[in-house]
Formats: C-alpha cells, structure tokens, sequence
C-alpha cells in the first residue's frame, strides 16, 4: 500500500482526498499555490509545498515542480484529483518515469481515450454504440467545414483534449459554424493546449447517463452502476444522481456491460467514467471517457457504501479489486448538487469573491474547499462546494436534498443557490423527465426580491437597536438622535423608517409593527412580515413568508441571502450619493485576460454590443456597452491581464 502520497490538487477534491489518506493511515503532502496559502486543504498534511503563483500555468499544472515536490517530500505516489493534470498523459508518463504511482489509468490507456475522436474508433472496434461524426479531429477551420456539411445539422463541437464538457458548442445551422469554430478552437487552445475539434450529429433532448467502472493491473474489470447528469446548463453538469431515473431494466443492463466491454478492450485500470447518451427511442451512444476521479462520484459512493478514493489507492498499490462484481450492491438513491460562486442572474457570470459566513447543512455530505473569511479566486473552477444527499428512494433524496439548500449559508458571495432550489423543485425534475437541454430551454424565475430582501434587513436593524448592539442607525434624509426620534417620524411608519443603497438607487422601508417575533415593514406600498432572530457569530436568520434568509452586518453594510439569493445593502448616510457613478461600460468584470476586443475607437456601438471579453476562471466573459454611444478610446490589448474595474473601453453616449 501506498505509504506517503502528494495530493496534486486543491479545494474540495483535495479535502476529500486526504480524508481517506486519514483514515487509511497513509500521510499526505498538499501542495499549493501563493493564491492558496491559507487554504483549508492543506491542514493535516505533514509537509505542505508552495509550487508556484496564483495562475495555474505556473503552480498546479507544472508537472516538474508538482514531481520534484513528491521526490523531495519522500511520497511514493501521487494523486491528482480532478481537473488540472488528472487526464494529462504526459503527467502520468512523467510521474512512473520518476520511480512514483500515479493514482489514476495507465499514461497509455489516457493517451488512447484522451483523445476523443481515437476513442469513438477504439469503441466502435469495440462494439459500443458510438454518436456519427468525424473519424479524427482537426483545428483546421476549413476541414472542420467541410466535415460539418457531410455530417449535417445540428452539429455539436467538441475539444478533443478536453473534459468536462468545456468549450462544447451546438450549432444549428452553416451560417452560424465559422464563428463558432473559431471560438471553439481558441477556447480549446487556452484551456487543453489543443486546439483540434471533432464534429458529431448533435442528438436533441437526449438524457446524459454515465457508468463508474474500476479496472485493476490484474485484468479484472467491474462497475459500481450508473449516474445521470442531464440537468446541465451549456453542457456543464449541475445536479446528478444515481441511479437514473426511469431508465428501462433491459437499457440499464445494455449500459452497463457496454461500459465493462469498452473498459476491457483497453485494459483500463483505476477508476473511470464512460459516458453515454440516451435518445428518446432508448437508444444510446458513447460519447467519451473520463480517464480520473468524476466531481459526482459522492453519489455512487452513498448509493454502494463504498470509497472510490479507498479503491483507487489500492488500485495504484497493485492490488486486485476490492469486490468482485457479484458483491457490488446498490441502495437507495442519492444526489448531488453543485455551489458556484456564479450569478444566475448574469448569465451565469463567475463571482469571485470572500465569503464573510459560511454554515453548512446538519445531516448532509458537504464537499467544501471554502469557509468563513474563506476566497474565491478568479484563477480556478468558481465551485465553492458539492451537496450530497441519501434516502431510500427518489422522492426521499430530492426532499432531503432541498431541505439542505434552504438551511445552507453563504453570506458575502453571489451563489446558485438559489438557482439550485428553483431546479430540485420543478415538477419535470421531481418526476425525472429532464434532458440535458432542459435548463438551457427552460426559464427558471429566481426569487430576486430586492423589496423583500429591504424588508428583511430594516427587520435586522430594528432588531439588532432593540437587543442592546446598539449599530449605526441609517436614518435618513434627516439623521434623528435614536430609533424612537418621534420628531422624524411619518404617519405610515410609527417605528421609523430605514434608508438603504441597494445599488445605485436609495429604497425607503417603513417600520409599522413589532411584536417581537417578528416585524412589519412596508415597502413601496407592499406590507412584509418578517422574522428574525440572532444566531451565532452574530448571523441574522428569519423567513419572509415561505423564504428564509440570513443576514450579517459588516463594514460596508449589511450582506443578505433570500431564498439563496444574494443582496447587499449599504446604510444610506455611508454613501455620498455624489460620488456614485451610474451606467459604467466597459469595465472588466473580474481579474483575468483580454481575449478579444471586437471594436475601435469611433465606432457606434448599441446597448449590450461586445467591447471586449475577458477570460477568467476557465470561462470568457463578455463585457458589454451599458448604453448605446461611441467608442472614445480603448485601454487594453489583447492578451493583456487586467484586474475586476478596469476600464477596458470608454464609451460616451450619443448626443
């Protein structure tokens, strides 16, 4: 067995990682970049080693140094986790050359399935169903062109070095190819150092159900069932389960042992994923294979009581499987929800940021690289945790899962969480009947209450006045000696009223009622009736209505999440209003790179046209005019880091 392993990895995975390492009685090495200094995975490792700057060109994708780190730490093996070099054959050939383990497949079985277009050949050989499309990938624009129109329409692209369905693109019609290619292929290039796509008939409303099979170096080759992961948005996964909901015994069993047959033709060993979709006539079609530990893998573990980290370990040592596939059982029904640190209400824009209080669920498996005071960055994956629940059928899981979202806490960051409550909630999710279109083509109405939430935090501040904290007191226009300054107050409003900042706009809620459990705020004519009470570390929690919120002041004001969606309220009198700028356009939105600046200086632009896009946090972000004007002079170039607030591009509105 593995005696001393480096941990080639950071967040949540690394955590979990050195979990088993613990509980196996095997030490660990975490490494880290300077952007991780402090960060939550490298406690209870016996060395820790700094490999580099915050980007991860520089830190947890240098192989050298993560290989140096593991020699001079004395580790026998290394594991990478996910992401990063994980599915690298390179790295794993690197790795075994220096006398080490890598815990994961063998350098050649991920060169052969790394490449997807080689796999769909190897698969085919093999006798799984494999999608129709080109036979080897190419970045040549005019190849791939010409490949699409033999092929048809709709066409789906796909980064042959890539994962996680990352830069995947679906594309409807000719007209709409040579520019998606292109992006394609630079989004490939900046994220997998390969720009080669390969083009496949896109299947439409068609479900995304993978299989979790183990193989080991004795030749032995099992599964641990199946998961599905249809609900995604843009082709990245965000709630899955196991086992698949209505999926037919007979479709369930073909899944299966194709996944075993194809893991077999190619002597796979370690842990792997083969994923396939599911057409609407049953039929089915491989679509790749992920060669490392998957994010959802907490979901096969709640469902067979088994450690795929456990397993992968004595995998790596050269022992045979743990359990022979008779003795693979399956229980229950599990889910997994995924937090990131995006906003739902921006196109799903990264939100990197501190967290001021984090609080997680009692009774829930939480995978979590962030705390309280904790940071996202913008140099990696904005997820902040992964959510998991069990219960002996569906119905019970997807309950117990939707309880954990609503007593989850993340004050100080913009989440989905909110998001992901809207999702488990819906009435085809509830049922099971989803396609991985599902969420790109169905319009979800967050609970973005900017009224409720003002309610809830005059509810914060008359209560917190009322315990003795006695806090500033954001009257306003006039600022009276005390809450009970009856010289300031109006008919409406015989507790007061409250101004707060929620953006650029001031909003006024009138204190009509208390009676201690809970008070009464109008706002704009609407009466609200909220409870609040104080928590510890000095967190407000409530609910307005069927919503719970939680709350805490800080410096800049007060931060709030209703319905797991964030608002940030200032006290009136802390902002000069003079000194509040509106309609600001064409600032980055987040620290990153300039990747494209589609405009020059004199041209017209309308509200919403692209001045430019920012890469960050593997994503491109575009940054838009906020009205329509002229392009007066452009600050940036590409390939130029920039940091969030820069002003990239200045536009002046039209005369």
């Amino acid at each position: 067995m593995i005696q001393r392993l480096l941990i080639a990895n950071r967040g949540e995975i690394a955590g979990r990682i050195a979990r088993t390492c613990t509980r196996l009685g095997i030490e660990y090495v975490s490494v880290y970049s300077e952007a991780d200094a402090h960060a939550p995975h490298l406690r209870g490792a016996v060395r820790t080693v700094c490999i580099g700057p915050a980007p991860a060109a520089q830190s947890y994708l240098d192989q050298h140094r993560i290989i140096a780190a593991a020699l001079e730490q004395g580790c026998d093996a290394i594991h990478p986790g996910y992401g990063f070099l994980s599915e690298n054959a390179e790295f794993a050939a690197a790795v075994t050359a220096a006398g080490l383990r890598f815990v994961g497949p063998s350098a050649a079985v991920i060169a052969a399935l790394g490449d997807k277009a080689h796999a769909k050949e190897l698969m085919r050989d093999a006798g799984v169903p494999t999608v129709p499309g080109m036979a080897h990938a190419s970045d040549d624009v005019e190849e791939l062109a010409h490949a699409a129109a033999r092929i048809g329409y709709p066409l789906l692209l796909k980064p042959t070095a890539g994962g996680g369905g990352k830069g995947m693109q679906v594309v409807e019609d000719a007209e709409a190819l040579r520019p998606a290619l292109e992006r394609a292929i630079r989004l490939a290039r900046a994220n997998f150092a390969d720009g080669r796509l390969i083009l496949e008939r896109y299947v439409d409303r068609a479900r995304h159900v993978e299989v979790q099979v183990f193989g080991d170096v004795h030749g032995n080759v099992v599964h641990l069932f199946e998961r599905d992961c249809s609900v995604q948005r843009r082709h990245q996964k965000v709630i899955e389960e196991a086992p698949a909901p209505r999926l037919k015994k007979e479709l369930r069993a073909e899944l299966l042992a194709a996944a075993v047959r194809g893991a077999r033709a190619v002597g796979y060993d370690n842990a792997g994923t083969f994923e396939f979709i599911v057409g609407r006539e049953d039929e089915f079609f491989f679509l790749e294979v992920n060669t490392r530990l998957q994010v959802e893998h907490p979901v096969t573990e709640a469902i067979t009581g088994l450690d795929l980290v456990e397993w992968q370990l004595r995998c790596a040592s050269g022992e045979p499987l743990p359990l022979e596939q008779p003795a693979i059982t399956a229980s229950g029904h599990a889910f997994e929800c995924r937090l990131y640190a995006e906003d739902p209400a921006n196109d799903f824009r990264p939100a990197p940021g501190k967290a001021v209080h984090v609080a997680w669920p009692a009774d829930t498996r939480v995978e979590s690289g962030i705390e309280s005071g904790g940071e996202v960055t913008a140099f990696y994956d904005p997820m902040v945790a992964k959510l998991v629940t069990h219960g002996a059928d569906r119905e019970q899981a997807r309950a117990a899962m939707l309880r954990a979202l609503r007593t989850t806490v993340v004050l100080g960051l913009t989440t989905n969480l909110g998001f992901l409550d809207a999702i488990l909630s819906h009435p085809s999710v509830a049922t099971g009947a989803v396609h991985t279109q599902f969420l790109d083509e169905e319009a979800f109405e967050m609970p973005h209450d900017t009224d409720g939430a003002l309610a809830c935090a005059c509810a914060v501040t008359f209560a917190a006045q009322l315990a003795g904290s006695r806090p500033r007191w954001p009257w306003s226009p006039v600022r009276g000696s005390g809450p009970f300054d009856r010289a300031h107050l109006v008919s409406d409003a015989p507790l007061g009223e409250l101004w707060f900042w929620i953006g650029a706009k001031a909003h006024k809620g009138a204190l009509v009622r208390s009676d201690g459990a809970a008070v009464d705020v109008l706002v704009q004519g609407r009466r609200y009736e909220v409870r609040a009470e104080t928590g510890d570390g000095g967190v407000w929690h409530g609910t307005l209505g069927s919503l719970s919120w939680h709350a805490v002041r800080t410096p800049a004001g007060i931060e709030l999440a209703l319905g797991g969606v964030r608002h940030t309220l200032q006290p009136y009198a802390d902002r000069n209003p003079a000194q509040f700028s509106v309609g600001a356009s064409g600032l980055a939105p987040m620290p990153g790179i300039v990747v494209s600046l589609p405009v020059e200086v004199g041209q017209e632009v309308a509200e919403g046209e692209v001045l430019a896009v920012v890469e960050a946090m593997k994503m491109e972000n575009a940054v838009t005019a906020a009205f329509a004007g002229k392009v007066t002079a452009i600050h940036s170039r590409i390939k130029d880091p920039v940091n969030a607030g820069d002003q990239l591009v200045t536009v002046e509105p039209l005369t």
